[in-house]
């Protein structure tokens, strides 16, 4: 029941014009174009290297997040997810159903924007199971924070709270403009998102060639946690 509510998860998201366009165009536009046009010094080395990391946290982002939350939200609405509870799929399997969706479409995405990146001239380097844990968590961290948003808020509250969060965080979550750009307070502050941490570890990984990133790790966990938490604590289904 759970692989064919997942497998009908994944193809209602990819026959959906706007989330292919939330979740695939968008970034794969924003890592074409700032790449190959000087618009934004990313400092040394070739754009890609920096571009490349903060795309696939932004692509994260957009569906264990934005997507997510947006779908789920007028799921709520539509009673959808009353009518599901009711059926002999449980409630924990319909849950395990929309995450395994949401990591297939992750897979995709990555893939779509490895192979993007690397006819740009990307260079990765670095721990692929740091790679690994920091997309898992990350992707905890996220979906967790929808899943609370489309859980409480109004369908058409959470449709413009949430791509209002994915446009703020695509600006001041490092993943286009450097953190360095920005006066040490609002850094400090901006270091503790989610987004910020997902994409500064995965450029410390594939960029610098660091080891594991524990800091941004430590972070993501943070969130996964409290954001699940108070999901599961306060998702009303109808």
């Amino acid at each position: 029941m759970i692989r064919a509510q997942a497998a009908l998860e994944t193809r209602m998201l990819l026959r959906n014009g706007e989330q292919l366009l939330l979740t695939v165009v968008i970034p794969t536009l924003l890592l074409v174009l700032f790449s190959a046009v000087d618009i934004i010094d990313t400092g040394e080395g070739a754009a890609v290297d920096f571009l490349a990391p903060g795309v696939l946290a932004l692509a994260v982002m957009s569906t264990a997040f934005t997507g997510q939350a947006i779908a789920t939200g007028f799921e709520r609405r539509y009673g959808v997810l009353k009518r599901l509870g009711a059926t002999p799929l449980p409630r924990w399997a319909l849950m395990t159903a929309k995450t395994c969706s949401v990591l297939v479409t992750e897979v995709l995405q990555i893939v779509l924007l490895t192979v993007i990146a690397f006819a740009l001239g990307w260079s990765p380097q670095g721990n692929p199971f740091a790679v690994l844990l920091l997309l898992v968590l990350g992707t905890a961290a996220f979906s967790g924070l929808g899943l609370l948003m489309a859980g409480t808020l109004k369908a058409e509250v959470t449709l413009a709270a949430a791509n209002l969060v994915f446009l703020l965080l695509l600006v001041g979550g490092g993943v286009i403009v450097p953190m360095e750009k920005f006066p040490g307070g609002v850094r400090a502050a901006l270091e503790l998102l989610p987004i910020s941490a997902l994409s500064d570890g995965l450029r410390d990984v594939l960029q610098h060639g660091a080891g594991m990133p524990w800091g941004d790790l430590g972070i993501l966990a943070v969130w996964a946690v409290l954001g699940l938490g108070a999901a599961a604590k306060s998702f009303r289904w109808e």
